[in-house]
């Protein structure tokens, strides 16, 4: 099976996160949290930030590895390193996604999250209660 290694950044401003709807492929209209495929050399770091300039013409800070999953899809296995960042600059354009939502703890649930994001829902609940 072929496999895949990704970031993603976990976007939080106050007590919101960040999620965007993929506008694209198999998995067109779910949700997901943004970042991508890391290029030969990049860290994870680099990579993050490079995809979120790409998709959401934003600059990020990386502030702290969350997780990584490792989830195996129909055709792929999937390697997601995230990682909870914050944004430096408040523009956002959505230059791949079809839609984007700020959510609340108590509404992380209300989207259609893919299979990979969706269990990292239960760890960011448990981690912003930590916090409180």
């Amino acid at each position: 099976m072929k496999s895949i290694e990704v970031v993603a950044a976990i976007i939080r401003r106050e007590d919101e996160i960040f999620a965007t709807q993929r506008g694209y492929g198999e998995w067109k209209d779910w949700w997901e949290f943004p970042g991508g495929k890391m290029e030969k050399g990049e860290t994870p770091d680099e990579a993050l930030k490079r995809e979120i300039r790409e998709e959401l013409s934003t600059e990020i800070s990386v502030d702290e590895y969350l997780c990584t999953v490792e989830h195996d899809y129909p055709k792929f296995h999937l390697t997601m390193h995230c990682f909870l960042c914050s944004l430096l600059t408040e523009a956002l354009h959505l230059n791949e996604h079809e839609a984007a939502k700020w959510l609340r703890k108590e509404n992380l649930e209300s989207v259609n999250w893919l299979p990979a994001d969706q269990s990292i829902i239960e760890q960011l609940k448990k981690r912003i209660n930590d916090e409180k």
